[in-house]
This record gives structure tokens, C-alpha cells and sequence, in this order.
């Protein structure tokens, strides 16, 4: 692995780098959706539900869990994974100020430039 310069970034820049390239990859936006619409889903679930290796599931729940988007819930041998919805509102709330943001900026560099 190469070596990162997030120090040079602010705060906000980071947070929304790691959940865009979090959701970056099909398999962890398809186990996102899958938690989402079956709450307490656990990795066996996932499994059947998408069709990935056991492991290969269990690699991108580790990715997902990273950002905090994921509860997870010990009943038995198994865990069990809901979706952190107050996670998940600061990373919409997030990633649609971003978006906001650069389009205000946008338009105002347009205006201007006439």
C-alpha cells in the first residue's frame, strides 16, 4: 500500500473520500441495500442473497464497517448487521453539501465570466 497524505485535507475532505470510495465497489452497495430492506441480516445472509464468497463478504463488511454505517448485534455464534441511520444521515447530509457547495460554486464562476 502506498502512503497517504490525508493530512493535508481537511476533516470534511477525508470523511467524504472514505464513504465515497466505501461505496465505491457494487458488492458493498448491493450489502448496504440488502441490510437495509432486512434488517439483522448476518454474513450467511448475504451470502445467499448476492452470491460472493463467504470471506469475500466478509472483506467488504469490514470495508463498510470502517465508516461506522453498520451496527452490529451479537445473538449466538452469529452477528447480525443493521444499518446506522444516524451514520447514514451524516453521510448524506455530507456528501449532499459537497454537492451543493461545487454547484453554487460553479454557478458562480459562470456568472462571473459573463
Amino acid at each position: 500500500m502506498g502512503f497517504t497524505k490525508k493530512h493535508i485535507f481537511d476533516e470534511q475532505q477525508n470523511q467524504i473520500a472514505n464513504f465515497t470510495k466505501m461505496i465505491g465497489h457494487p458488492a458493498r452497495v448491493s450489502i448496504i441495500q440488502y441490510i437495509s430492506q432486512n434488517e439483522d441480516s448476518n454474513c450467511n445472509n448475504l451470502v445467499k442473497a448476492i452470491g460472493l464468497a463467504q470471506p469475500t463478504i466478509s472483506q467488504h463488511l469490514a470495508e463498510i464497517r470502517k465508516t461506522g454505517l453498520l451496527k452490529q448485534t451479537v445473538k449466538g455464534k452469529n452477528l447480525y448487521y443493521s444499518i446506522n441511520q444516524d451514520k447514514l444521515n451524516e453521510c448524506r447530509r455530507l456528501i449532499n453539501d459537497f454537492f451543493v457547495k461545487t454547484q453554487v460554486n460553479c454557478s458562480n464562476t459562470v456568472s462571473s465570466l459573463k
